[in-house]
C-alpha cells in the first residue's frame, strides 16, 4: 500500500524548483500506474519559463468523475538547511514541498488507493502541474486545454493547497480573490538638481500617481470576500548620483481583488490615473486571475462533511489567502482547496506532523467515498 509519508518524502528528495521537474512527477507516476492508473506526460513550453513537466492519471469510467489538483513545483529553499533532504524528527516531517504542497499529493495518492481497492464508481483523476509557484503559463492552463479537448473534464475538483490554520480540515477555501500586477514608468528629462527648471523630474509624478492609487477605496468587501486592497511592491529610479534629477522612475504593484471587482475595469482605472499625471507613461498590467466563488452546490458541503466525519471539526469555508490553480480549474467545474497546516510554507525548514498526513489521507478518502454515491 502507498505510504503518505513515505510517498511524501520520496517527492521532497526532488529538487523540483519551478520550472524544474527533477524526477519529482517520475516518482507519482510510478505510485499510480502501480495502483492502475493511466497515467499521461504532458510537458509545455519552453525556456526561460519552460519547459514545464505536467502529469495527468486517470481510473475508472464514466460519472462523477472527481479531480484531485495539485502542483509538485516548489519555490527555491532558501539558505540554512539540507532542504532536499527530507527527514522525519519527533513526529514532525521536514524539507522543502512538506506543506506546500508534495504532503498533500502524497495524501491524495494514498486516499486514490483506498477508493480503487474499495470500488470507487465513477473517474478518479489527479491533474498535477510543474509550474503552480511559477507564471503559471505553461502549467494548468495548457493541461486543462489538453484535458477537454480529450474529454476529461472533471465533475468537482479539490486542490491540496495547504488551507489549513491550526489543525488539518478547519479551513476550507471556496473561493479567491482575483489579482492584478501591474508596471508604471514616469519618463522626465534629466538635469542637474540645483537647476531644476532646465529638467522635468518624474519621481514628482510617479509619487503623485501612487498617492492617489493608495488613496482611494476600492470597496469595503462584500458578503464573501474581504477588502480588495492595493499594495506598491516595488519603485526604482536606477540613480547612482546625488546631484542630478533622473530622467525615468518606475514603480510595481498588485491589486488583490473581490467579486465586486474586474480586472479589466481595475486596469482602466490604473491607466486614466496615470494618464491623469503623466500622458507619456507605459503601464504593462497583468490580470493572473479574476475573483471566484464556488458557492452552493455539492461540493463544499461534500468535503466539510468528510472533514467532520473524520476530526470532528466544523470547518471555516474562507476565501482568504493569495491565489492558487483553483482560478484556472473554476472554469471547468466547481473546485474547493484542502490540504496541510500552512504555517510553515515558503519558509526554511518547512515541515509538517506527520500525524497530519495520516489526517489529510483520511479525509481525502471520506471525501471519494461520498464523492463516489452522489
Amino acid at each position: 500500500m502507498i505510504d503518505p509519508v513515505e510517498l511524501a518524502k520520496a517527492l521532497i528528495a526532488c529538487p523540483s524548483v519551478t520550472p524544474a521537474d527533477a524526477g519529482a512527477q517520475d516518482v507519482l507516476a510510478a505510485a499510480l500506474e502501480g495502483i492502475g492508473f493511466t497515467v499521461h506526460r504532458l510537458t509545455f513550453g519552453a525556456p526561460p519559463d519552460g519547459p514545464v513537466a505536467n502529469l495527468f492519471a486517470t481510473i475508472g469510467s464514466g460519472s462523477p468523475h472527481f479531480a484531485f489538483a495539485g502542483h509538485t513545483d516548489v519555490v527555491p529553499p532558501g539558505e540554512g538547511w539540507d532542504a532536499f533532504t527530507p527527514r522525519v524528527d519527533d513526529g514532525w516531517l521536514t524539507g522543502r514541498g512538506a506543506a506546500d504542497m508534495k504532503g498533500a499529493i502524497a495524501a491524495m495518492a494514498a486516499a486514490a488507493e483506498r477508493a480503487v481497492t474499495r470500488g470507487f464508481r465513477g473517474t478518479l483523476s489527479l491533474v498535477i502541474t510543474g509550474d503552480e509557484e511559477g507564471p503559471a503559463t505553461f502549467g494548468t492552463p495548457p493541461l486543462l486545454a489538453w484535458m477537454e479537448a480529450n474529454g476529461h473534464v472533471p465533475d468537482l475538483c479539490l486542490v491540496g493547497e495547504p488551507t489549513s490554520s491550526v489543525t488539518v480540515g478547519d479551513t476550507i477555501k471556496i473561493g479567491r480573490r482575483g489579482s492584478l500586477n501591474a508596471w508604471i514608468t514616469v519618463r522626465g528629462v534629466q538635469g542637474h538638481v540645483a537647476y531644476p527648471a532646465q529638467a522635468d523630474n518624474p519621481v514628482t509624478r510617479l509619487v503623485a500617481i501612487l498617492a492617489e492609487l493608495k488613496g482611494c477605496v476600492l470597496d469595503t468587501g462584500s458578503a464573501a470576500f474581504q477588502p480588495s486592497n492595493l499594495e506598491v511592491t516595488d519603485i526604482g529610479v536606477g540613480n547612482t548620483a546625488t546631484n542630478v534629477i533622473p530622467a525615468q522612475a518606475s514603480a510595481r504593484l498588485n491589486i488583490r481583488f473581490n467579486d465586486r471587482q474586474r480586472g479589466a475595469d481595475l486596469e482602466a482605472w490604473l491607466r486614466a490615473t496615470v494618464a491623469a499625471h503623466a500622458p507619456d507613461a507605459t503601464v504593462e498590467v497583468r490580470i493572473t486571475g479574476e475573483a471566484f466563488l464556488t458557492d452552493g452546490g455539492p461540493l463544499p458541503a461534500l468535503v466539510a462533511a468528510a472533514v467532520r466525519e473524520v476530526t470532528g471539526v466544523e470547518p471555516v469555508l474562507s476565501t482568504t489567502g493569495g491565489t492558487s490553480d483553483a482560478r484556472f480549474i473554476r472554469r471547468l467545474c466547481p473546485v474547493v482547496e484542502l490540504g496541510l497546516v500552512g504555517a510553515t510554507m515558503h519558509q526554511v525548514g518547512e515541515q509538517v506532523r506527520v500525524d497530519d498526513l495520516a489526517t489529510l489521507t483520511d479525509i481525502y478518502a471520506a471525501v471519494l467515498a461520498r464523492a463516489s454515491t452522489t
